[in-house]
């Protein structure tokens, strides 16, 4: 088994290859590259220099002539690709869902080891079914791009209109059947939108979903605790009526969004 690293910064490709020595020792680095055009270049030199295309390729999503997904429309890759990238808890989980694995920066030894036993898992299928997940994942990046984000809400206060700008904003919660914002000031005000419908609109960036009834930003948050369930408990200012608990299965993605 063979790789080519894509992957234009120096460290994070001594570490991949000290790692990959460790967890794959057989496994051997056909080449490293560190930008879209280099790429290109060592895969038809490669192919026509008739060598195999590598097994795997580690490929970084942002590199220094831009995004690699411009890779695969300029040359025919048949190799299976592993991302490494540091995008949000949305572009995980679209990896997640075209079956393509994906290893968060920096790179840690078990992820790795998981990633590559995946691999092992998925040889008998078609490297085409790689593919399609790949384009896939760039089309749904490129709608997300085009995504602009609400930046106020135009909200009631008695019988007049309050326009609040998102940065002003703590925490989003349900209660009963409505949604409501605490302004950081400790206002409670009512917001004519589901909280899915606040999912779609509000930058994922700034505001994470911790369950089905709460989006919390990282400045409200003042203490987390282990909860039992694998959850956990966060204290918010400003303070909450009830319990903010993140979900046990979002734990994994708000332990991500708060290390940015």
């Amino acid at each position: 088994m063979n790789a080519l690293i894509v992957e234009d910064e120096d460290l994070s490709v001594r570490r991949l290859k000290k790692l990959l020595g460790e967890v794959a020792p057989d496994l051997e680095i056909a080449g490293v590259t560190d930008s879209i055009e280099g790429t290109v270049e060592w895969v038809e030199t490669n192919r026509m220099a008739r060598k195999p295309d590598p097994d795997l390729i580690f490929l970084d999503i942002e590199l220094s002539d831009g995004q690699s997904f411009e890779i695969f429309n300029r040359t025919r890759v048949s190799s299976t690709i592993i991302f490494t990238t540091s995008y949000d808890e949305y572009a995980l989980q679209a990896f997640k869902l075209n079956s393509i694995d994906y290893l968060l920066k920096p790179v840690h030894r078990d992820d790795l080891l998981r990633s590559l036993q995946k691999y092992e898992n998925m040889k008998p299928q078609q490297p085409a079914d790689s593919l399609s997940g790949i384009r896939k994942l760039l089309e749904d990046f490129q709608k997300k791009s085009a995504v602009e984000y609400r930046q106020r809400f135009l909200v009631k206060q008695g019988q007049k209109l309050l326009s609040v700008e998102v940065g002003e904003i703590a925490y989003f919660f349900t209660d009963d059947r409505y949604s409501f914002f605490m302004t950081e000031s400790g206002q409670k005000l009512i917001v004519d939108f589901t909280m899915d419908e606040l999912a779609e609109v509000l930058d994922p960036q700034r505001f994470f979903r911790i369950n089905r009834g709460m989006m919390v930003t990282h400045k409200s948050i003042d203490k987390i605790d282990p909860y039992f369930g694998n959850r956990l408990a966060l204290s918010l200012r400003p303070v909450h009526s009830k319990e903010a608990l993140v979900s046990r299965e979002k734990v994994g993605d708000f332990k991500v969004w708060m290390g940015k």
